[in-house]
């Protein structure tokens, strides 16, 4: 069963938006997948 999400609304500066948008289309991800995998991935490391 996949992890309950919830929806949240941010506000980001056009430019981080754009990269972000390249890179997830480059990784075959939603733009939504590809920011929580970021961030899961900065959290993970701020544990360590």
């Amino acid at each position: 069963m996949k992890p309950l999400k919830t929806k949240v609304s941010i506000t980001l500066d056009t430019d981080i938006i754009e990269q972000l948008k390249i890179l997830a289309e480059a990784d075959d991800r939603s733009f939504s997948q590809y920011i929580n995998l970021i961030l899961k991935e900065f959290l993970s490391r701020k544990q360590a």
